[in-house]
Order: structure tokens, then sequence, then C-alpha cells
């Protein structure tokens, strides 16, 4: 579609300086001190999609932080497709590694760098411009609707109430997504599926304060070292989860389905320059790609206790924390693993200590069928622009509102990514290549125009 290429290759400036004045707004969902910019952003996303041409755009309120709807409905007997994001970012910690400011996006070799910048607001920001494409180019063969939410990054907890509560609104004949990655823009791909979460925190107590460590040590059991202990015993000599019950319900995968895997080009060595490694780590008997894709994992974001600042204090602290979470497969339920982790870290606990253990969020595994409308609509529409088929490949991220989605709504999701795994996601220095954010535009314009041809 030349008239396509015309008008986005005349608006490529605008485009990008829109992503830019969005990026920021530091719409960081889990601190209380961003309500007003979470709101900020709600506002700018509502503006972006009427002048897109959406033929309205509302701000509607939730219990946390506001979701952001709009539609553009050309023809009531078309196909609709929802496109769901979020605009809400994850924290920008730590600071000092940031090369450039989290909210301070900057161009440097061809990349945006920025928090957001491919983790959402970058990616969703692609289908909003491939609507304004679309409209001004009269060329709409879909309905489009829009759900950008900004409570995604703490695990969307009033997103269900809003979607139960509003099913003839988001009435749709499939979800778009754009919040995954491709292999690379060589070798493109289409996830088919993504993992599920749990994440808890846990608190350990041991004295009634802060003790004098030569006084007290070797008498009084140290909070942070039976964590330590108590994190290390979950996973064994070969890296399997030691949780009772924690594999019961996985579903293993075909050796045909493995096969096909295995075809995603991989260089381990590139794997580990890429991240500073010299080695990999990780459950005895699958390949790299398989312990990110089709195996549940278990990690531990965080950790402290004690004294941390400068200098030395010798101290048996009282306390020690630690967020840990795990990543689920096809059949695991996030509650039911909740329950477990929880529950193994409490009868775990040695008597010198008390533990509490809470839930924080979840969310549930989502596949694909390669064999639906939506995904057989997104191969062909990046078969058009990339000159080649997408490779289907499991992505070992959380997106907790899929099954949500499915349940709620009848209809299937699609994954439809142009990040990449390098793009340092929840890390400093996220970015988004420029080429993968303009051909996310020139892409998703075909898988609206495919789309009818498969339903």
């Amino acid at each position: 579609m030349q008239v396509w290429n015309d008008y986005q290759n005349s608006h490529r400036e605008r485009f990008l300086n829109e992503l830019l004045e969005l990026l920021r707004i530091p719409s960081v969902s889990a601190r209380s001190e961003h309500k007003d910019d979470m709101i900020k952003c709600a506002g700018a996303v509502q503006q972006r999609l009427i002048e897109a041409g959406a033929d309205k755009a509302e701000v509607y309120a939730t219990d946390g932080h506001p979701v952001v709807y709009g539609e553009k409905i050309f023809d009531p007997s078309a196909p609709t497709v929802l496109v769901y994001g979020h605009y809400d970012v994850q924290p920008a910690d730590p600071l000092e590694l940031w090369k450039s400011g989290p909210f301070e996006p900057v161009i440097r070799d061809g990349k945006i760098f920025a928090r957001g910048s491919c983790d959402d607001k970058g990616q969703f920001y692609m289908h909003v411009k491939a609507l304004e494409t679309l409209v001004k180019t009269n060329t709409l063969s879909t309905n489009i609707k829009f759900i950008i939410e900004g409570e995604e990054e703490i695990g969307s907890p009033n997103l269900a109430k809003f979607v139960e509560s509003h099913t003839d609104l988001l009435k749709a004949d499939v979800i778009l997504i754009s919040d995954t990655a491709m292999i690379s823009m060589d070798n493109p791909s289409v996830d088919i599926g993504v993992r599920g979460l749990s994440y808890i925190e846990v608190e350990v107590t041991g004295p009634n304060r802060d003790l004098h460590s030569g006084v007290y040590g070797g008498a009084v059991a140290n909070p942070i070292t039976i964590l330590a202990r108590m994190i290390a015993s979950c996973h064994d000599e070969n890296n399997h989860i030691t949780i009772p019950g924690f594999y019961d319900d996985v579903l293993e995968i075909s050796a045909e389905e493995r096969k096909l895997m295995a075809k995603a080009p991989y260089n381990e060595k590139a794997y580990e320059e890429d991240l500073g490694v010299k080695a990999l780590w990780g459950e005895k008997g699958y390949t790299t790609n398989e312990r990110t894709g089709i195996r549940p994992t278990l990690e531990l974001n965080g950790i402290w206790g004690g004294y941390t600042g400068e200098g030395a204090k010798t101290v048996l602290p009282a306390k020690a924390h630690a967020k840990i979470s795990a990543r689920l497969v096809p059949n695991q339920s996030s509650k039911i693993i909740t329950a477990k982790l929880l529950k193994y870290f409490k009868d775990i606990a040695p008597a010198g200590v008390t533990v509490k253990a809470e839930e924080h969020h979840g969310g549930e595994p989502y596949n694909t069928p390669i064999d639906s409308p939506g995904y057989k609509a997104a191969a062909k529409a990046i078969e058009t622009t990339f000159g080649k088929a997408p490779i289907p490949v499991r992505g070992g991220g959380s997106i907790p509102i899929c099954a949500l989605f499915e349940k709620a709504l009848g209809v299937k999701i699609v994954f439809m990514g142009f990040g990449l795994d390098s793009d340092n996601l929840h890390s400093p220095n996220e970015k988004f290549d420029l080429f993968n954010y303009y051909k996310g535009i020139e892409t998703i314009p075909y898988f609206h125009k495919f789309l009818p041809e498969f339903l």
C-alpha cells in the first residue's frame, strides 16, 4: 500500500516527537508520588487518540489509575480489533546507572533511550499511528478499539473489574497486543504464548531490635542468614525448584514443539556477551530458549536488611526482606502456586525467627493457537513487510490480563510485538530502535487489512 508508506514517510518526524512527549511523563504506577503524572499521561493518550481519528476517546476512573478507551467504528458490520496496551512504566531505579535521564528521552545510535520507550509506550503508540494512517488515507477495513491501562506494571489490580463491567463496550473479534519482542529484525517472530506470574514478599523477623553483632552474634539467629538459606533451598543442584508440588500441573511440551523452537536462530556466545556473563545458568535438561519459554522459574527480585549505608556498622538486624517471583507455564495456576510459595516459606522457618509471607500480585499463562485468525493475519502482515514468514516462539514475560480478557470477552489474543529482548526492559537504559518503531507503524495496518479474510 504505497499510500500508507507515503503518509507515514511524510509524518515520520511528528510520529517520533509525539512519542517523545509521552516518554517525558514519569507515569510510574508503583509510586504514589506519581499519581498526578498518571492522570496527565492518561489525558495525553486520550488526546492523541482523538487527533489520530478516533470517533471518541474517554478516560475512565478506577479504584487505582485511569483506563483510557478509544474507538473508531467505520462499519458496525465489519470485524472489530481491540488493541490493548499500557501507559504505566516501571520505576527507573537505580538512577545512577542511566546514561541519560530516564524521562528525558534521547536518540543515540538510532535508538530511543527512555523508561517506557519499548515497554509499552513506544509499542502501543505504534497502533495509534497505524490508526491515523488508516483514517487519513481512508483505508479502514476493520473497526478499531483501544484499551490502554495504567496498572500493568503492578499486576492490573483494577482491570478485571473494568473489563467485566464494560463487556459491551469492549466487544471485539480479536485482541491485538504489542507488549512482546521479536527474535530480531532479521528473524521476525510472533509470540504464541506468555508465562503466568506469582509475586510474593517474605519478611523474616528475629530479635525485637537490631543487636550488636559482637555481643549477640552466635547466640541469636540472624534474619538475613536465615532468609538467604531459605531462598537457597528453593533450588537443588540441578536448578530444579524444590517447592513441594510446584511442577504438579506443568504441561510438558511435545518433542515436535521443542524441535520447532530449536529452529529459532540462537548464538550462545553472543547471548553471553550481550549480558556480560561468562556462562549461562538454569534448569538441567533444557536449552536456554526452553528455560525462558516453556519452563517455570523462581527468581529472587530483591533482598534487603541490616545496615547498607556508607562505612561499617556491626549490627545483627532484627528483620530481613525479599521479593520473589515465579514465572508459570500452561496449566499452572497463579493462585495455587502463590499458596504453595507462601506455605513453603512459613513451613521451613526455624524456631529462632518468625516469617511473614504475603502475595503482591499474579496472573495466568496464556497461549495463542497458530491456526487462529488473529495469528494468521499477524503472520501475513509481518511476512508482507519483512519479506519472510515469522517464527512462532514462546515469550518468557507475563501479561496478567490475557486470561482475563479471553474469559470476559470470549475472544483470542494475538501478540504482535516489535521490541527486542535486549531492549533493557525494567532495567536502566531502556531503549527502542527507531527502525522497530517505524516498522511497527508500517506493519500494523496490514494486520487490519488481512484480518477479514481469515474470519
